[in-house]
């Protein structure tokens, strides 16, 4: 019978793990390789049948708006072959070979699918170009690893939804390094997720007869307890990039319906992640404050304590030094918010945007 590895696992991709290996060292904009025909046909055709329904309260996004985006992290939940795939991906020989591959070593699986699982996208979707979260949210290690397994049927280019893995998505797409991969049925993509691992896919856009489609995924997360000192960056939630205007906009045009539309989309998106940003700002010089509080608080305590016994001391100025750490640690937060505030506001295409806010409140109005 073999092992499960062997049974769910294409044995072709078992061959040739180190081929895999060698393009995903090699790759640009960073490391990552697109395996085809990933999954046997037997666990394919079983995922895909089970695939769980679009569910609207999976799809509040980040900003508390239902979207076109629905996640289910209950994978386990979702009936015998997506019990089956769990088993499958964090057993130590899946992860062996997601490691040989990658050369990402002692890959740890997330029992909780944070961010991961199910994914569906409908018609009108979009992902703006983003870095992940760099911590698990629960157990802090580091995330390393994205493994994406594709499960629609049907799939264009032309139809929006395709991954981009980006250089700098800050710069205009004509000066920044693209590379596009569909989602095709049972490709598979992994990438490593560091401070420039940039990705998204534009807007879905369905021809009408196609509009039954939706692009359907598995998305899993590998973490690990460590990682090199020169890819570690401070701790941050994802960081997303606007998208462009489209470079051919120019002064005088005449904007259509859809490029209407399109600013509408723009203007609206990024008010949303400036609110959430602002909101983050606001609860962090909370607890600041909070903290602030208690160190002057415990100051004052170790002045009139000062000749209390040595192991109060002693205790007192652990708590100290616990107390200064969290500060600090809270006004890096700070700081990185007000500087991703700082870009929104900079960027390229909220400049451009900026004569349009005022158009923004009159179709609203309208």
């Amino acid at each position: 019978m073999g092992s499960e590895l062997e049974q769910s696992v294409n044995p072709r991709v078992l061959r040739h793990a180190a081929d895999y290996a060698a393009s995903f060292a090699a790759a640009t904009p960073f490391r990552h390789v697109a395996i085809d025909d990933f999954f046997a046909d037997g666990l394919l055709a079983e995922l895909v049948e089970a695939f769980p329904a679009f569910d609207e309260e999976l799809a509040v996004n980040e900003n508390g708006v239902v979207g076109g985006k629905a996640v289910n992290e209950k994978v386990a939940g979702l009936g015998p072959a997506w019990r089956r795939l769990d088993e499958l991906v964090k057993g130590q020989d899946f992860r062996d070979l997601i490691a040989r591959i990658t050369g990402v070593a002692e890959l740890q699986y997330d029992p909780f699918y944070f961010g991961g699982g199910t994914h569906e996208n409908r018609h009108g979707q979009s992902l703006d170009a983003h870095v992940d979260f760099n911590y698990h949210p629960i157990t802090r290690q580091h995330r390393r690893l994205n493994l994406i397994v594709y499960l629609t049927e049907e799939w264009r280019d032309e139809w929006g939804g395709s991954i981009q893995l980006h250089r700098d998505p800050y710069l205009p797409p004509s000066q920044d390094e693209i590379v596009t991969i569909t989602p095709q049925l049972n490709r598979c993509i992994i990438f490593e997720t560091n401070e420039y691992s940039w990705h998204g896919f534009p807007r879905i856009d369905l021809p009408a007869d196609k509009r039954h489609l939706s692009r359907k995924s598995f998305a899993l997360y590998y973490y690990t307890e460590t990682r090199p000192a020169d890819e570690t960056g401070p701790e941050h939630s994802t960081i997303y990039v606007e998208e462009h205007l489209p470079e051919d906009w120019h002064a005088g045009m005449v904007l259509g319906g859809e490029q209407l539309q399109h600013v509408r989309n723009l203007v609206t998106r990024r008010d949303q992640h400036l609110r959430r940003l602002y909101g983050n700002i606001k609860q962090l010089n909370t607890e600041l404050n909070q903290v602030r509080e208690a160190l002057a608080s415990a100051h004052g305590s170790v002045e009139q304590g000062a000749a209390s016994a040595t192991l109060q001391a002693d205790t007192t100025d652990e708590a100290l030094a616990s107390a200064q750490r969290l500060l600090g640690a809270r006004e890096a937060e700070v700081r990185a918010l007000r500087g991703r505030v700082k870009d929104l506001e900079a960027s390229t295409s909220w400049r451009i945007t900026r004569p349009l806010r005022r158009l923004k409140q009159l179709l609203t109005r309208a």
